[in-house]
């Protein structure tokens, strides 16, 4: 497989992961205090959905990782960090203080140069 389609279905596994935890934040409306409360979000669709949400992630990261090196693939799908960065602002409005913003842009840049020696 092209190492640029690799690239792309990391950043897509990388996505759905992300968006997975999203699901997780909104559906976790309270603090878990105790085991049943945990075992309650069994019922709540939004936890259930981010779960297959994880799995689907699992499964596309892992179809990448059987066509390229665990030293590619793996820095590549830090890129997590910074979709869960960027949706946190955008559908969760939390803040984007300057430190955050310059530790994703770190993560960024990181990301970059990795791909340079692919």
């Amino acid at each position: 497989m092209r190492i640029d389609l690799v690239i792309f279905i990391t950043l897509i596994a990388a996505l759905i992961t992300s968006f997975s935890q999203l699901l997780f934040k909104k559906g976790i409306k309270k603090r878990l205090n105790s085991m049943k409360e945990m075992l309650g979000l069994i019922r709540n669709w939004q936890v259930v959905l981010g779960v297959f949400g994880y799995f689907a992630g699992l499964a596309v990261y892992l179809l990448a990782l059987s066509n390229a090196p665990l030293s590619v693939v793996y820095p590549i799908f830090a890129s997590t960090f910074i979709f869960v960065a960027a949706i946190s602002f955008a559908l969760l409005k939390e803040k984007a203080s300057a430190l955050r913003i310059a530790g994703v842009l770190v993560i960024f840049f990181g990301i970059f140069l990795v791909s340079l020696t692919i």
